[in-house]
C-alpha cells in the first residue's frame, strides 16, 4: 500500500510553472498505471493499478489470477491481451480505470501529495506504443488517463498551483 507521507521529499514535485507533464517516466513515473502502488480491486489486492486494469477486462476466475502473480505490470498488461473479454468492457472501463485512480491517489498518501503538485498543470499520458485511448502518440489521442488524473486532482484541489 502507499505509506503515508514524508514531506520531506515533495520540494522535488514543487515548480512554478504551467508546463503540461507530457509522460508519466522519470520524476513524474508515480502517474503511471506501471508505478509501485497496491491497489484492491473486488477483494484481492494486486501489485500494480496495471495489474488491477488488466484483471478486471475479465471474469473469469483463473485468468485474473494469472495476471494477478505476472511478475511485471508489462507483462499482466500483454495478459490482458489474451483474457476473455467480459461483456460492455468498453463501457465500463473508464468507470474501473476511475475507481482504481481515485483509489490510488487517496488522501494523505505520498502518490496524493505528489498528485497535488502537479496543480495547474495539464497531464498528457504521452507514449510512443499508440495508445491514443489512454494517451497521446504523435499528437493524436483522447488522453483519458491524463483526463482521468486531472478531474481526480482538480476535485480535491480545486483553487490551482501550490507555491
Amino acid at each position: 500500500m502507499n505509506k503515508k507521507v514524508t514531506f520531506r521529499t515533495f520540494d522535488e514535485y514543487k515548480e512554478n510553472t504551467t508546463k503540461p507533464i507530457d509522460s508519466f517516466c522519470g520524476k513524474w513515473d508515480f502517474l503511471s498505471n506501471f508505478s509501485n502502488a497496491e491497489v484492491t480491486y473486488e477483494d484481492v489486492t494486486y501489485p500494480t493499478l496495471e495489474h488491477a486494469f488488466q484483471a478486471a477486462k475479465t471474469l473469469v476466475p483463473n485468468e485474473r489470477k494469472m495476471i494477478l502473480l505476472a511478475r511485471t505490470p508489462g507483462r499482466a498488461k500483454r495478459l490482458g491481451k489474451t483474457v476473455t473479454l467480459r461483456k460492455n468492457w468498453n463501457r465500463l472501463r473508464l468507470r474501473i480505470m476511475e475507481g482504481l485512480l481515485r483509489q490510488k491517489f487517496r488522501q494523505y498518501t505520498d502518490d496524493y501529495f505528489k498528485l497535488m503538485h502537479t496543480a495547474g498543470r495539464d497531464l498528457i499520458e504521452g507514449n510512443h506504443w499508440n495508445d491514443t485511448y489512454w494517451g497521446i502518440c504523435k499528437g493524436k489521442g483522447k488522453n483519458h488517463l491524463g483526463k482521468l488524473l486531472m478531474k481526480i486532482r482538480d476535485e480535491r484541489f480545486p483553487w490551482g498551483h501550490i507555491k
